[in-house]
């Protein structure tokens, strides 16, 4: 919900700006700005990793054994849910956009991403007849090496400010991948495939200074590969599928 006020509260400030200056004709900076072929520049920006988890089908009824949770002391154990919390990161990039009409654009952004996951876990133990509900939590933190293909469609200009949409797919690679850390016996991390596809959707808003072309834009990228790595314990083995999926507030320079 709190991404979805950030986005139109972006949205709905961007068209007051771009009202504003319909409404009074000033010099433009960079009049010639949109008819370079190609141009760089650099992007910065706060993101958020989730998440899409899809749990096994009837996973209450389904028994986890001692052996299966090293970490967690009981004779049998049921998951009744698991979900994903996220926590802020950043990412940074190189940009280059090529012009490939009078409105649209085509950009490859090499960028690095830092961030972190949560899974949470609600699981119900039984020791010597007693039961006891337990919430623990796995922390899967990932560093993405990102190349994203993305077609960007502007506005006419409105003296220095223009809106734009934008969409695209990236191809990841996942630098903390623990697809190859050893097994540690009382310590059950949550693997993950090292290499993932995303496909990307956005809007935002440029506007041109005397010496740059500052932009700041929401964007979304949904994982298409289940990127989780099963194997017998009770974390990995609850869960079907899981997705990766980011929130970013961009901020351009170009």
């Amino acid at each position: 919900m709190r991404k979805k006020y950030i986005i139109l509260l972006m949205v709905l400030a961007g068209f007051g700006v771009m009202h504003t200056e319909a409404q009074t004709r000033k010099v433009l900076n960079l009049p010639t700005y949109n008819q370079q072929p190609y141009h760089f520049g650099f992007i910065l920006a706060a993101n958020q990793m989730f998440f899409t988890v899809k749990p096994l089908a009837n996973l209450e009824n389904i028994k986890f054994t001692t052996n299966q949770s090293p970490d967690i002391y009981a004779d049998s154990l049921f998951v009744y849910s698991v979900t994903s919390t996220p926590t802020p990161g950043f990412s940074i990039g190189i940009l280059g956009n090529l012009v490939l009409k009078k409105y649209l654009d085509f950009r490859f952004i090499p960028s690095l991403s830092f961030g972190e996951r949560i899974l949470n876990y609600s699981i119900l133990t039984f020791k010597n007849d007693s039961s006891f509900l337990v919430n623990t939590k796995k922390s899967v933190t990932s560093t993405y090496v990102e190349f994203p293909l993305i077609f960007k469609y502007r506005s006419k200009r409105l003296n220095n400010v223009s809106a734009y949409v934008l969409g695209g797919i990236q191809y990841s690679i996942d630098l903390a991948s623990r697809k190859k850390t050893n097994n540690n016996e009382t310590d059950v991390t949550i693997k993950l495939k090292r290499h993932d596809v995303s496909a990307q959707v956005g809007v935002g808003f440029d506007f041109y200074t005397h010496y740059f072309k500052f932009g700041t834009e929401v964007k979304m990228g949904y994982g298409l590969n289940n990127i989780l790595i099963r194997e017998d314990n009770i974390y990995t083995g609850s869960i079907e599928s899981l997705n990766s999926k980011i929130f970013m507030l961009s901020f351009t320079f170009e």
